[in-house]
């Protein structure tokens, strides 16, 4: 470990954090308790906005159909380091049983997003209180993104200006993120260059046949069985397709079709996720579903409407962004461990859209203890690790403090 550049600074870091622990841990519990989900988080971006008028920090809302918000702390620095976090639940029942479980029907915070919005509300007041004390080096633009899960909602910020310059605050050069993982150490950030989530998009196909009485199939044309040979050949994408060192994913997810067990149905439908770390490897699998569909169609004598909707690109970390990161943990943050990530993540992120536009190092934060041990994100039983918060809003506040541009 190499010594803090700024050992009393850092020092004075760790006080504020630790003294703004158990507010976080307040706010973050409440959030688990009322969760809201895509571009519906008008309660969520209240609360919010009151901790940051609480704390005289200044902010714009309204972004993103009405549910994002950007706050500002002004520095030396002729552009802002930007921090970003998402703020949205999930549509999932939840099933543990603590104290702060949900009370929403049908809502639930399976993917820690509401310990993540606690550390960017408990950063953005640690530096408050240090600008207080001192000029900061940085301009500082946090960013409280809503409609993460599916909803694109970092496309929205950016479409509306929040890594711009304001009148509020400068531009932003370089942006973080983070995303807790349950089974990394507590203590531990992971983050790799380049590709570290995959491009994230969704097909449909249509099929029509021609109904028939389940007696006499041959007197119809069966689109359960074009559909089911259609799911089978869409497996040959990747598994014969993609070079073995590339990485694909084709997941069909919907199959619908049928009212009554004595008819073969007129028509079926199918929906999926497919998921690439190449652009290449994305548009190769975009075509591909719909020729294997149309034509596999065909061959039972049904017709296919095949429909592909681009979702989240992949999230890509800029070189020099991940070099800065693992400079400043290794030298400015005492408490945390550095690790490379080896392989990238399948799942998708919306922080991809902000990575698009400027440098950017999305990064893992550990969450697991000894005594702390949770279902992994998108679980019914799910739960945020409230120990990891003070990790967060360290790494977050030095991340802001540190960073050379």
């Amino acid at each position: 470990m190499v010594r803090s550049s700024n050992p009393d600074l850092h020092a004075r870091v760790r006080e504020l954090v630790a003294e703004e622990t158990d507010r976080a841990v307040r706010l973050r519990r409440e959030l688990h308790t009322f969760p809201e989900i895509c571009f519906e988080e008008v309660r969520t971006c209240g609360r919010i906005r009151a901790e940051l008028d609480a704390a005289e920090i200044a902010h714009v809302d309204g972004l993103a159909g009405g549910t994002g918000t950007i706050a500002f702390l002004a520095g030396r620095s002729a552009k802002a380091v930007g921090l970003r976090t998402d703020i949205d639940g999930l549509p999932i029942v939840e099933e543990g049983s603590p104290a702060w479980k949900s009370r929403t029907d049908g809502r639930m915070h399976a993917c820690g997003h509401d310990g993540h919005t606690a550390i960017l509300v408990g950063a953005a007041r640690v530096l408050k209180r240090l600008s207080m004390e001192r000029e900061l080096p940085n301009a500082v633009r946090f960013l409280f993104q809503p409609a993460e899960e599916g909803g694109a909602g970092g496309r929205r910020m950016v479409e509306d200006g929040a890594l711009d310059a304001r009148p509020e605050g400068p531009a932003v050069r370089r942006i973080y993120g983070l995303h807790n993982f349950p089974g990394v150490p507590l203590g531990v950030l992971q983050t790799r260059r380049g590709a570290l989530f995959a491009s994230s998009d969704r097909f449909e196909i249509e099929i029509r046949g021609k109904a028939a009485h389940a007696a006499w199939p041959h007197q119809g044309n069966d689109p359960i069985l074009a559909g089911s040979a259609i799911v089978t050949a869409l497996q040959g994408i990747v598994a014969r397709e993609l070079d073995p060192l590339d990485s694909g994913v084709v997941s069909v997810t919907i199959f619908k079709s049928g009212t009554a067990m004595n008819q073969i149905p007129a028509s079926a439908s199918l929906q999926g996720t497919a998921r690439a770390l190449r652009e290449e490897t994305r548009t190769h699998i975009e075509r591909r579903i719909a020729e294997i569909a149309r034509e596999v169609g065909r061959a039972h004598r049904c017709e296919v409407d095949a429909r592909y909707h681009r979702g989240y690109p992949v999230t890509r970390n800029d070189d020099a962004s991940v070099a800065e990161f693992e400079r400043i943990v290794r030298e400015e943050i005492a408490s945390q461990r550095l690790e490379h990530m080896e392989v990238p993540v399948m799942g998708g992120e919306d922080f991809a859209f902000y990575a698009e536009k400027i440098p950017a190092c999305f990064y893992i934060l550990g969450v697991e203890d000894g005594t702390w041990r949770s279902a992994h994100l998108h679980q019914p039983t799910y739960d945020f690790n409230d120990a990891a918060l003070p990790h967060g809003i360290e790494a977050m506040v030095v991340l802001a403090l540190s960073d050379r541009g």
